[in-house]
């Protein structure tokens, strides 16, 4: 079994990053928008105040209740498999270091407010024409980027191998 690199923990920041900018950007949405009243911004981007219960796409959303502890629960478990991942890479692998640390900054933000809230505050919204995605905020963009960033890793390392 690999010992723990605690040198990694230096990554850390990154979720403390997206930790700190989720925060603030749900409070600003909080305090600055109308609940379900969309701000345009550009052409394809508003501002919607919008609150999910559920996971991405609403997955589970018109549930009881019980949803709301399951994801706690799946977001703890996720951020610490992922942590013990980061704790044995090497030093010299940066680009996984940061993937894994932007989703643990991710699921603790969205953690944070299905233990606070009860539902994850999404205020950034996404549409073409009258097709609209579903809405946002900063850790589900941190989780996003992490996982594009987890697949590169993985095909870079399986084209190194071939």
């Amino acid at each position: 079994m690999q010992a723990f690199n605690l040198k990694q923990l230096k990554w850390m920041w990154v979720a403390v990053l997206v930790l700190a900018l989720d925060y603030i950007s749900k409070q600003m949405a909080e305090h600055f928008l109308n609940f379900a009243q969309s701000v345009y911004i550009l052409p394809v981007f508003d501002l919607t105040l919008l609150y999910n219960k559920g996971a991405a796409f609403s997955f589970l959303a018109a549930e009881s209740g019980w949803q709301r502890w399951l994801f706690a629960l799946i977001a703890v478990g996720v951020s610490a498999v992922l942590l013990g991942w980061l704790l044995r890479l090497k030093t010299s692998e940066r680009w996984l270091s940061v993937a894994l640390t932007l989703i643990i900054g991710g699921a603790l933000g969205n953690l944070h407010d299905r233990l606070l809230y009860g539902h994850v505050i999404d205020f950034l919204h996404v549409h073409w024409d009258q097709h609209y995605f579903p809405a946002f905020n900063i850790a589900d963009s941190a989780i996003t980027i992490g996982a594009i960033m987890l697949a590169i890793d993985s095909l870079l390392a399986a084209r190194k191998g071939k």
